[in-house]
């Protein structure tokens, strides 16, 4: 288990900063606790102290990340609630279990497992031809895979959609960090914007796909053309289970399942 205690700011102030990230005014908040406005205000501005059960109530609403309720209650004063386990763990192999199966289950076609940073943490064996002509500098671990997605070195040259795709990803992005004010994912979401974009970049590319943002995808079998699914782990009280995100890869058209099937047989 990994729970770092680290030094913060006062509670109060950070429970400020969740529910103002969350474009909540007080008194809104505040009926939503069922507490009075006036006792949300004494929190905020630590006139008055929460206690454990408060701490977690108030965290929960504002549906704060486990890893920053563990800061929030660390800044309260009390011990964190929520551990943190390598997905190697004893503790976690049921679920480290689960994600194995899910990704064998999704063959052909490509699943692959990230943190909340977007590192790669498994993946099946179709998932591997899409890092064909990656730069081997971008597949050295921590391998990530928003990095090697949009990176004129990886597989962006290959996108066929690479506009929409792209604002696709930012945009998911972008949501991220207003969810979870993750730093890394702010410098990481700066880096990306930062890309020169390849000039097939500027449109996107017709599809007959309407009812979600398709990957269309150069390859040596054609353009194949996906759409992709997240999956979470329900209710985790784990840190890193919460962070867990399965991202698979269906099939957007017959011709592109007929050459995963194909890819598979051989």
């Amino acid at each position: 288990m990994n729970v770092t205690l680290t030094a913060t700011r006062p509670v109060g102030h950070l429970l400020r900063e969740w529910r103002q990230r969350r474009r909540m005014s007080q008194l809104d908040f505040a009926v939503e606790a069922e507490i009075s406005s006036k006792h949300l205000s004494f929190l905020e501005t630590g006139r008055s102290q929460p206690s454990r059960e408060m701490v977690l109530h108030l965290a929960e609403l504002l549906e704060v990340p486990l890893r920053e309720r563990n800061s929030l209650l660390i800044a309260a004063g009390f011990a964190p609630m929520f551990k943190e386990h390598a997905l190697g763990d004893p503790e976690l192999q049921p679920a480290r279990a689960a994600v194995e199966l899910v990704l064998r289950g999704h063959q052909p076609y490509p699943a692959i497992a990230v943190d909340r940073h977007w590192d790669l943490v498994a993946a099946n064996d179709p998932a591997n031809f899409f890092m064909a002509g990656v730069a081997p500098a971008l597949l050295a671990a921590p391998l990530n895979v928003l990095r090697i997605t949009l990176h004129p070195d990886g597989m962006a040259p290959r996108i066929v959609n690479l506009g929409e795709w792209r604002a696709h990803l930012l945009a998911r992005l972008r949501r991220q960090i207003e969810v979870s004010a993750d730093a890394q994912l702010a410098a990481l979401f700066k880096e990306l914007s930062e890309y020169p974009a390849p000039a097939h970049a500027a449109e996107p590319a017709a599809t007959a796909v309407s009812f979600a943002v398709p990957f269309r995808l150069l390859t040596d079998a054609g353009v194949l053309s996906f759409i992709s699914t997240t999956t979470v782990f329900g209710t985790p009280v784990d840190v890193t289970l919460s962070e867990l995100a399965l991202e698979s890869f269906f099939p957007a058209d017959p011709s592109t399942a007929a050459a995963l099937q194909h890819l598979a047989q051989k």
